[in-house]
């Protein structure tokens, strides 16, 4: 049932953030259209962290963001004109289309220290979509799919599965859950799409006759097939249908090479419109130290 194990990598984003990145993967580049995939902390942020942790405004083309927590809280701001934080079970989704930009801060811990622990995925386009309007939704805990029984309890983040269907804008299809499973709990695993993976966020998980631990992705064939765990999990499902091969450089996704580099361009001539409140500064592109304009 498993084809490939995939171990999280750390990757520090500056300032004293460090995240777990799991995807892309040399052997794996994607799994159905989920091209990125961060694990945030768990990590605890001192009451006046500096400002230096923050994630300074930044670009994205091509893919939508998804953002969620376990713990903690994130304050994000883009150039559509959002402004609102995102908190546990709740999802931040952001399609980045023709070209966004956002930031996302700390500022609960800085005024009172915070926990952090959460999943940020990118998840691709598809390339009829790849240049459409961008556009920004907030989905509270209370308007995603949720089920409890036999010691699971499941939020279904993104597209269809679990016989349920959530209310986040995709694009192709897809799944992805989060699962909290309670010691000695078994949880079913939904077929119906041709790639798959789970990845577990906290505890142990068993498939296959092995145990598994946090920071491990398990990217699986197409039958469905169920996991167990003896002292608890949280666990992260996603999969769906290919949308074909990405190119990828900093934020930017695309399926053409070409655009990745008008998006670079861009970025550096400063052609791509900061957030409506929080202009004031910005990630240059990489191994470059200015942006003229």
């Amino acid at each position: 049932m498993i084809e490939m194990v995939i171990e999280q990598r750390r990757r520090s984003l500056g300032g004293g953030l460090e995240v777990g990145r799991v995807l892309p993967f040399a052997k794996r580049r994607m799994v159905g259209p989920f091209v990125f995939f961060d694990h945030m902390g768990p990590m605890d942020l001192a009451r006046g962290v500096d400002r230096s942790v923050d994630v300074r405004p930044h670009p994205h083309i091509g893919l939508s963001t998804v953002t969620y927590l376990f713990d903690g809280e994130l304050m994000h701001r883009d150039s559509v004109g959002s402004e609102i934080a995102v908190r546990p079970g709740e999802v931040n989704w952001m399609t980045a289309g023709r070209g966004i930009t956002h930031s996302e801060r700390f500022e609960k811990a800085r005024a009172a220290g915070d926990h952090l622990h959460g999943i940020q995925a990118w998840v691709a386009l598809p390339e009829a979509d790849e240049e459409c309007d961008p556009a920004f939704t907030h989905l509270a805990g209370d308007s995603l799919p949720t089920w409890d029984h036999a010691g699971v309890r499941g939020q279904l983040i993104a597209g269809s599965g679990y016989g349920l269907t959530a209310g986040a804008p995709v694009f192709s299809p897809m799944v992805y859950a989060a699962l909290t499973l309670a010691p000695g709990a078994t949880a079913e695993l939904p077929g119906g799409y041709s790639e798959r993976a789970l990845y577990v966020a906290q505890g142990t998980i068993t498939l296959d006759g092995r145990t598994w631990g946090a920071g491990q992705m398990l990217v699986l064939g197409a039958t469905a097939g169920a996991i167990g765990s003896e002292a608890g999990a949280r666990v992260m499902v996603l999969g769906g249908e290919p949308v074909g091969p990405r190119f990828l450089y900093w934020n930017f996704v695309s399926s053409r090479q070409e655009r990745i580099d008008q998006a670079a361009a861009d970025w550096r001539a400063g052609r791509m419109k900061l957030p409506d409140l929080d202009d004031q500064e910005f990630i240059p592109l990489p191994e470059d130290p200015a942006r003229p304009g």
